[in-house]
């Protein structure tokens, strides 16, 4: 009998936990997936963390003959493709595009480099207000399109981090060793 209680007394803090947290939801796993390739670090680094930091002349490094983008470019196309989606979700004119993917890597300029990084904090800050006011009916719709988003930014990272890696210009202590 003592070990009944006992172990029911311990048992309870978890119960309670449990009951506190809130079941996820379409909005909650969306915006969690833009904030963490945004700005909230969780499993990998996200978009403002990858690029902190880097002045323009980094942000333009190639390697070389590999074919990679620079970190300027990969951003660039982030901020292209993320401005373009909320364009839409907005129902404004999207930018126009001519079907070739690599003119969205290929229109970065350097010398707007912190304008860049600023101009697609705001885009990704926008599209999470927009998915945290958008009604049900809107976001089942969108759905699809905000996970792709997430998916997309995440893949890019990695790539932004990489090549940092290959520059020398990333430190390990912000999130990938």
């Amino acid at each position: 009998m003592k070990f009944t209680i006992v172990l029911l007394t311990l048992c309870l803090p978890f119960c309670a936990f449990a009951q506190s947290s809130k079941p996820a939801t379409l909005r909650s796993v969306l915006l969690e997936q833009l904030r963490t390739t945004h700005n909230e670090k969780d499993w990998f680094v996200p978009i403002n963390v990858a690029v902190e930091g880097m002045t323009a002349e980094q942000a333009n490094w190639k390697d070389g003959s590999s074919g990679n983008h620079s970190v300027g470019q990969l951003t660039y196309h982030l901020l292209f493709w993320n401005g373009r989606e909320l364009a839409k979700f907005r129902g404004e004119p999207e930018v126009k595009f001519s079907g070739n993917n690599e003119e969205t890597f290929n229109n970065f300029d350097s010398k707007k480099w912190a304008d860049t990084t600023k101009q697609l904090d705001q885009v990704m800050t926008q599209l999470e207000k927009l998915v945290e006011s958008a009604d049900d009916n809107k976001l089942a719709t969108w759905a699809s399109e905000i996970a792709h988003i997430g998916t997309h930014n995440a893949y890019h990272v990695g790539q932004i981090i990489f090549v940092r890696k290959l520059q020398g210009s990333w430190n390990p202590e912000k999130g990938v060793k």
